[in-house]
């Protein structure tokens, strides 16, 4: 027997802290369960490990998906703040709903920090376009101000610079391009009231807003009645700052933390030689149209406010509990989740009723009766043909091996709160990790799939599987870098950043795949249950459903089912810049989609095993594969009825981002069909009598 102590310690004195009481029931189910899996693997009963490992995943997926609390960060390890401590507030970039060109905060001209500082970003930042500076909005904790000054911009009419500069100011209102401040690691958040007495907190807020000549209140023009005055541009140029901590002094420990900031954005016009007034000033126009000097004064005013009720650990609730369609009908999910297993059951259950019967008449004594049967038992001798194109084929199983193995660790570890929102970047920088380290099982795969169908251009399959796929990838996301360039997008990954990404490829992934390849050949080729004929088996006529294109299109209908209602959460979160934190939820759907992909893989595979046709190597494939189809036929749809992206490089740059995410959904889905195939074609001719 062993046993595990915890213990969470604060500065002050012995206690439980917040994250920790949250995960007692958590850490005591990790603990049994630990315990039992080592139970069976003393006695010797590694067949169930396998198993309960599998069972206590899902169950502890679904316990952790119930509370959204779960994925947040818990660790009570913030930082202190004391009366007159200096507060610094971080400007991201700049992204709009009807764009996927962000900018960073200084291609706008706004007001610049004197000192700026940059902080380190990790890979997923940059990949995502993250560019996080310094700002000049700098004041003291517990210090009150009111209409503080940050500066002055003018624009001088005959001045082509000043022009240019206010054009894109003015572009950027148009497009409804959003801030994102930063103070503590938290978003600045923008809260008001939307339908139903309900309160959305937006983490960011716009430049400002516009008024057609039509006389129609764009985008956040609408919440104040004094933005009328036709085709006329409405600039936020002052901030109201409310920062909210929670006190120690009544918890035994010094000092206090930030556990909420939010503000909300005002145009007031401020006259150019007084000392700026926030009171009950007209709002600050800039015409359309450029025909007399501007200045716009950019002022703040902060507030700060003690709340004790809101906890440092889960101090992120309020901003996702109140994001838009997060609180959509739980039940109905669930629902429809319990459907697709039910489905899921049936088919199990049949193919193994079906099959026990087609086993035992083929097994009977009367050999001769037993011949005269059609069915899958009569292309025993040609059901392990090798495949054509098996050199793709395996290149492709290799590939989605190693997205399967990267996407399982990163959900779990998503699970598990380490890739939550508070951690900028790192789901991405993860999943890249990921997929450079698993370079060797994707040469294995590769590899020894490729010499069980017979190939001997070893090295043409080992430099495929470490090219071919990732080089599409690389390709096309380096084609949509040249269009973020060319607009001068902070999106456009830096070339430093290229080179450090090609370095990971051919330095550390290319490698570990011919590691993976060379123990892969080195291995016997996967031996078969039946021989293999000479002389191929005639297929007979089939019909309109067991012929390959109609069987692979309902191949992909029940995955899909599955997934595409967290696929409307994924792309909100890509393009409509909303925070994804359900990833319990999405590990659920992870396992279902893996029971789906194979189940209705294997029953079509069955079906065209008993019509005789013996093709079911690239069919397995491409059946589960074409889920990926329905995903971008709804990536399609997302774009016409969701967004209201307008522009050509735009629409480029959503579509080719989203042929990356279909080609490397396809490789993943694809494999697991496969697999789940190959099991099954091997076990029922293992366990029948042939000649």
């Amino acid at each position: 027997m062993f046993s595990v102590v915890v213990v969470c310690q604060s500065p002050s004195r012995p206690r439980l802290l917040p994250g920790c009481r949250t995960h007692t029931l958590t850490n005591f189910g990790i603990f049994i369960a630990f315990q039992k899996i080592f139970t069976l693997i003393v006695c010797r009963k590694s067949k169930y490990v396998v198993v309960y490992i599998l069972f206590y995943l899902l169950f502890l997926t679904v316990l952790l998906s119930i509370r959204v609390r779960f994925i947040l960060p818990k660790r009570d390890n913030s930082s202190s703040c004391r009366s007159q401590t200096e507060i610094q507030l971080f400007v991201n970039r700049l992204d709009s709903v009807e764009s996927v060109l962000p900018y960073e905060y200084d291609v706008f001209d706004f007001c610049k920090d004197e000192k700026e500082k940059r902080p380190s970003e990790n890979l997923g930042q940059v990949l995502f376009g993250e560019r996080i500076e310094s700002s000049p909005y700098k004041f003291k904790f517990k210090s009150a101000a009111t209409c503080q000054p940050v500066c002055t911009k003018t624009y001088k009419k005959d001045s082509k610079l000043d022009a240019a500069k206010l054009d894109f100011l003015k572009m950027g209102m148009q497009l409804n391009y959003q801030h994102h401040w930063i103070i503590d690691n938290m978003p600045v958040t923008w809260c008001y009231d939307v339908e139903d007495n309900q309160k959305y907190c937006n983490p960011g807020f716009p430049i400002g807003c516009l008024v057609t000549d039509g006389g129609i209140a764009k985008d956040a023009c609408v919440i104040n009645a004094e933005f009328n005055k036709k085709n006329t541009f409405y600039v936020f140029n002052h901030v109201d700052i409310k920062i909210s901590y929670h006190s120690g002094e009544s918890e035994g420990w010094t000092g206090d933390r930030l556990v909420a900031a939010t503000l909300e954005p005002k145009s007031i016009k401020h006259a150019v030689d007084k000392p700026p007034s926030c009171d009950n000033g007209s709002p600050m126009e800039v015409p359309v149209e450029f025909k007399e000097d501007v200045s716009i004064t950019y002022t703040y005013s902060v507030t700060f406010v003690e709340n004790n009720d809101i906890k440092w650990a889960s101090r992120w609730d309020y901003i996702l509990v109140s994001m838009p369609h997060t609180n959509i009908q739980w039940f109905s999910i669930m629902n429809s989740l319990v459907i697709v297993l039910f489905l899921s059951g049936m088919v199990a259950m049949i193919m193994l009723r079906t099959l026990h019967k087609d086993i035992a008449r083929y097994n009977q004594v009367d050999q001769e009766d037993a011949q005269e049967e059609s069915g899958w038992k009569q292309v025993h001798g040609d059901v392990f043909r090798p495949p054509r194109k098996g050199m793709l084929l395996s290149v492709f199983l290799g590939q989605g091996t190693q997205i399967f193995i990267m996407t399982f660790i990163t959900l779990f570890l998503a699970c598990l709160g380490f890739l939550s929102p508070a951690n900028r970047g790192a789901l991405m920088t993860c999943a890249v990790v990921l997929w450079v380290l698993l370079g060797t099982p994707a040469g294995y795969v590769s590899a020894r799939l490729y010499k069980t169908f017979g190939g001997e251009k070893w090295k043409t399959n080992v430099l495929l599987t470490a090219l071919l796929c990732p080089g599409i990838v690389f390709a096309d996301f380096f084609l949509m870098n040249l269009i973020l360039w060319v607009e001068g997008s902070s999106a456009a990954i830096p070339f430093g950043t290229l080179v450090a990404i090609l370095a990971m490829w051919f330095g550390i992934s290319v490698p570990l795949t011919f590691i993976g390849a060379y123990f892969g050949f080195k291995k016997a080729a996967i031996e078969q249950p039946v021989r293999t004929n000479q002389i191929p088996r005639q297929i007979p006529e089939q019909s309109f459903f067991t012929k390959p294109i109609p069987g692979i299109i309902m191949g992909g209908i029940l995955p899909f089912g599955c997934i595409f209602i967290q696929l409307f959460f994924i792309l909100n979160s890509i393009w409509s810049h909303q925070m994804y934190y359900m990833f319990g939820f999405l590990f659920l759907v992870f396992i279902i989609l893996l029971i789906t992909c194979s189940e209705a893989t294997i029953l079509l595979c069955y079906f065209h095993l008993c019509a005789e046709d013996y093709h079911w190597w690239w069919r397995s494939f491409l059946t589960s594969g074409f889920t990926a189809v329905y995903l971008f036929v709804y990536a399609v749809h997302y774009f016409f009825s969701k967004l209201q992206i307008i522009g050509a490089a735009s629409t480029i740059l959503y579509f080719g981002y989203t042929m990356i995410m279909v080609l490397i959904f396809f490789l993943f889905t694809g494999t697991i069909g496969f697999f789940a195939c190959f099991w099954f074609v091997n076990k029922i001719y293992s366990v029948v009598k042939v000649d």
